[in-house]
């Protein structure tokens, strides 16, 4: 793939994107898009994303897993000023602020997450940038994307170059939005929202321990083996997840589920805005 030559089936794909993108507006879509045609170019289970935010006049960051990631290296990823973001930071700077691949292995560090990525598969980071108008040296919105045992190709690097607008505009909208909805602390599951629209009635610990393996990607049989219990016993209970989630696929609950944090600090993308 290169900006010149695109292949028919991939035009498509990207359009797909491109289309989706402006009903993107909360972050379980945000993820859900993310995990669609974007991972046709954009493969990754990891992103950190970062937005400028004018109240306190900082970079936040916010992570989306689909994999399970350490709380540790949850914590480090979305800290601007820890080592492994200001090494992508550096990197992508040095770059003059194009699209880059961080190779874990040439940054010699004795720092435990760097160890930790390195442990789960990690090799390589792809980040790209946007710098805020008439600032060039602040930052408006940052992305870090990852996936075990994946070295990005030349096609990655550019896929992300003629993405990151587009990728951009969706992450500020999703800022805004959910700045805008949800002003305190978000929901826990063991909550019942209160717009008419969210309301979710509470999962049991049992569900939840099965949504956790949904997350993970394991078919029924696979939980049932795993739990004890019968097939099933666990499409059932994966059935009454859905109805209390209003989920309509195991995708979508997964998704709304990491949205209101039901899986703690190991789920994907804790809450980032106040």
């Amino acid at each position: 793939m290169s900006h010149q030559h695109i292949a028919p089936e991939q035009s498509e794909c990207l359009l797909r994107i491109i289309e989706a993108a402006p009903q993107v507006r909360r972050r379980h879509q945000f993820f859900m898009w993310s995990q669609g045609d974007l991972q046709r170019w954009l493969p990754h289970k990891v992103s950190v994303c970062g937005a400028y935010d004018r109240e306190q006049r900082d970079v936040v960051f916010d992570i989306f897993n689909s994999i399970p990631v350490p709380p540790d290296v949850i914590e480090e990823l979305k800290d601007a000023r820890s080592e492994i973001m200001s090494a992508a930071l550096q990197n992508w700077k040095r770059t003059r602020q194009q699209s880059c691949r961080l190779d874990l292995n040439e940054l010699a560090s004795e720092h435990p997450v760097w160890a930790s990525l390195m442990d789960l598969g990690f090799e390589q980071l792809l980040v790209h940038g946007v710098t805020r108008p008439g600032r060039p040296d602040e930052i408006e919105s940052f992305f870090l994307f990852a996936q075990p045992r994946t070295h990005y190709s030349d096609d990655a690097v550019a896929a992300l170059d003629m993405l990151l607008p587009c990728v951009h505009l969706t992450y500020q909208r999703v800022c805004v939005t959910e700045r805008q909805m949800v002003p305190v602390r978000a929901p826990t599951m063991h909550q019942v929202l209160s717009t008419p629209y969210q309301r979710i009635t509470p999962i049991t610990e049992r569900e939840r321990e099965i949504l956790l393996w949904v997350r993970d990607g394991l078919s029924n049989q696979q939980i049932s083996e795993k739990l004890g219990i019968s097939a099933l016993t666990v499409k059932n209970h994966v059935q009454k997840i859905l109805r209390k989630l209003g989920a309509a696929n195991r995708a979508q609950a997964v998704a709304k589920a990491m949205t209101m944090n039901a899986f703690g600090s190991n789920s994907a993308g804790s809450e980032s805005y106040p």
